[in-house]
């Protein structure tokens, strides 16, 4: 580790910032697909059946469909990733917004509020706690997708994984892939941490638990 310290926080921010960015635009999608069907009973349920079909899904199987339109690289590592980001956030977005009490949604409504005013300054303030345990959630599991990207040579740290796992029985074999699983562990605890934090400070005073 002394020796390849700065191969390996190298590394470590390409790890976190391929998961950041995909959480970020997986987050996006999610919401943005549960807005669209919350209010449908039908939609709710096709798309909550298509996030549990979706997380059945090996991330090995969807990189090696991907790696024939797509290559080797960082694109198929990034849809991969971002598919599964958003999975989780689609579920919890879906379900957080179809909880708003309705009777506040009216009240808003009554006071002369659009339907679009209501949905950005009421449901999804509301939904939000809701929202952001699915982003926990969802960030959680791609730290460990991310790490399988390096398969199709996707950054970050699952390359010190594949090499160490590729090795075993040689030389640092297993401090290699021990190097990159420990610290993917611990990356996923720090963004883990600050999700909680934004999450006070975003979170409305009134429905802070």
């Amino acid at each position: 580790m002394t020796e390849r310290a700065d191969l390996i926080a190298f590394q470590a921010v390409q790890h976190v910032s391929l998961v950041v960015q995909c959480v970020l635009l997986g987050s996006l999608i999610g919401v943005a697909v549960a807005v669209l069907v919350y209010r449908s009973p039908k939609a709710t349920s096709l798309a909550n059946g298509l996030s549990a079909v979706g997380l059945t899904i090996p991330a090995f199987a969807l990189l090696g469909i991907l790696l024939a339109p797509f290559g080797f690289g960082i694109t198929p590592a990034v849809i991969a990733v971002t598919f599964y980001a958003a999975l989780p956030v689609l579920r919890n977005a879906v379900v957080g917004l179809a909880g708003v009490d309705r009777a506040t949604v009216e009240s808003a409504r009554g006071i002369g509020m659009t339907r679009a005013a209501t949905l950005m300054r009421v449901e999804l303030p509301l939904a939000w706690p809701v929202i952001l345990a699915g982003v926990r959630v969802s960030t959680q599991m791609v730290m460990g997708i991310a790490a399988i990207a390096a398969y199709v040579l996707g950054p970050g740290l699952g390359g010190f994984i594949f090499s160490g796992l590729s090795r075993l029985g040689g030389a640092n074999a297993l401090n290699s892939a021990l190097t990159g699983t420990i610290a993917i562990v611990l990356l996923a605890l720090v963004l883990d941490l600050l999700l909680v934090l934004a999450g006070r400070l975003t979170t409305p005073r009134g429905i802070r638990v």
